[in-house]
């Protein structure tokens, strides 16, 4: 079912990329494993899945010690805190959601130590609602000046979560606003910023996001089946 899901997810990326005058390659899919056993986990990798999202920092470590495997990249795309970054500076491949400074600081001291430079994507809250987490949009860019002496993280671009609605095109003002933010913010010259990425769009709304100009779309659902109804009351990707 899995493999199925993945493949259905692959064509409907193609038409989108299509439809928006876009190829396929320029967007990523990331599989959202959070509160899914590591046997699914490991089902969307053998299908063909090379990045995996997790939202919890004690989950990630759980399922990278169960699928120990160099194909894998992990991306933490909860909301990180400070004292937890040192579990995984050493290895992750992307951070999604930084959202303030003293996080970003810590991460770029973490990386430092472990002699490597780490991909992180600001989180910006676009649809200002309280219950997420990020920087108000008009901040972004005085965010992002802050962290100019940071030598150890690259600011790769900007993660959103778009409002949880019926129709898909709800979402679609939060996404150009993210798209636009990326191209004011791509704009400074500051040595820590590439602005490369958009993570945005999930189940819902994949579709609408890749239209805006989504580089890696994070889905969870449409992979591994529905989540358990606390979860679902949360946000899901």
């Amino acid at each position: 079912m899995i493999s199925d899901n993945i493949t259905t997810i692959r064509e409907k990326i193609s038409r989108a990329c299509a439809g928006a005058g876009r190829t396929a390659s320029e967007v990523t899919l990331l599989a959202v494993g959070k509160t899914f056993p590591s046997a699914a986990v490991r089902e969307a990798v053998d299908a063909g899945v090379a990045d995996i999202g997790e939202n919890y920092v004690q989950e990630l470590l759980a399922k990278r010690r169960d699928l120990s495997s160099g194909d894998i990249r992990w991306h933490f795309i909860g909301h990180l805190q400070s004292n937890k970054v040192k579990s995984v500076a050493g290895w992750i491949h992307m951070i999604h959601a930084v959202d303030s400074a003293d996080l970003a600081i810590e991460i770029d001291r973490r990386a430092a130590k472990a002699g490597r430079v780490i991909e992180c994507l600001l989180e910006v809250n676009t649809t200002g609602e309280s219950t997420k987490f990020g920087a108000v949009p008009a901040r972004a860019t005085e965010l992002v000046k802050s962290l100019a002496s940071c030598d150890n993280i690259s600011l790769a671009g900007l993660m959103t979560i778009g409002p949880f609605l019926p129709d898909p095109e709800g979402s679609r003002p939060m996404f150009r606003r993210l798209r636009e933010l990326k191209d004011e913010i791509g704009s400074l010259t500051q040595a820590n910023v590439t602005m490369r990425h958009l993570s945005m769009g999930m189940t819902g709304d994949f579709e609408v996001a890749i239209d805006e100009g989504a580089t890696i779309i994070r889905i969870g659902t449409a992979i591994f089946g529905p989540r358990k109804r606390a979860e679902q009351q949360r946000r899901t990707p």
